[in-house]
């Protein structure tokens, strides 16, 4: 988790913008305060600074009713920090400050696993694969998660500025691939990933994988399309004026993990 710190004004560079406004961020954390919002029980493991903007964040993870036992703070390392610039179109480019951030410093040791393994699902992204020690730990409580018998849900949620080089990217994403029960990714996801046509069914199934429960590709306006073993669809985005994009797959998978957690008789 990380804070967001959001030009007042779209449309213009980092360099133009006469200010910004903070906000939380971090794409499982959105997630767990979206299926709170959305009525449901939510936990977040990760490691924040023992700093102003860390316990902000813990504040902020408990107004929005998500169990934070499993976050532990760093004396030694300071929250991470993003600047993101906002285009015309509500679109985003991120700066990161982080070298390292508490986040990044997570050990296995720190892993609160009895908190992971009362979960139904467990959901996580990639960036946390980027560096040891958090790689290590990230590993371990997604392996405690599935020992335990509970669904794995993954979203790649790729930030390029991050990684070592583009290969490193998708060798990192790819790595744990095969762990997951649910995949979301975005068409941009896709290209990326199997550097081919993200709207070619071909490219996307190559994505898939025996023991995949569900695939689901966001197409930012135009909707999704979903894939399961037996059956696929797509259903059409909402008409909106888009303001600003930002969580807006988070808040798809954080509605989709709920409904899941009801119900997975559809598997």
């Amino acid at each position: 988790m990380l804070i967001d710190f959001v030009p007042n004004v779209a449309g213009v560079s980092l360099a133009e913008s006469g200010g910004f406004v903070k906000a939380p961020g971090g794409a499982p954390a959105n997630v767990a305060c979206a299926i709170s919002k959305l009525g449901g029980f939510s936990a977040f493991v990760g490691k924040f600074g023992d700093d102003e903007f860390g316990h902000m964040l813990v504040d902020i993870l408990k107004q929005n009713g998500v169990n934070a036992e499993g976050c532990p703070f760093d004396q030694h390392a300071r929250t991470a920090l993003a600047f993101v610039t906002l285009k015309s179109n509500g679109e985003r480019e991120f700066m990161f400050y982080r070298n390292p951030s508490a986040d990044m410093l997570l050990t296995e040791a720190e892993l609160n696993l009895d908190l992971i393994r009362r979960a139904r699902i467990f959901h996580y992204g990639s960036i946390s694969l980027i560096t040891e020690p958090c790689r290590s730990a990230h590993v371990a409580a997604m392996r405690a998660a599935k020992s335990a018998g509970i669904l794995c849900s993954y979203d790649p949620n790729v930030r390029l500025p991050l990684w070592p080089s583009d290969q490193a990217a998708r060798d990192g994403i790819m790595s744990i691939w095969k762990e997951a029960d649910f995949i979301k990714v975005s068409d941009e996801e896709v290209a990326f990933l199997t550097q081919g046509d993200a709207h070619d069914e071909k490219n996307v199934l190559s994505l898939w994988f025996e023991g995949l429960k569900l695939l689901v590709v966001t197409d930012g306006e135009k909707g999704c399309r979903y894939f399961t073993k037996d059956f696929k669809g797509s259903l059409p985005g909402y008409s909106v004026d888009t303001v600003d994009t930002t969580g807006a797959g988070d808040a798809f998978v954080g509605s989709l993990l709920i409904n899941v957690a009801k119900d997975d008789s559809i598997f």
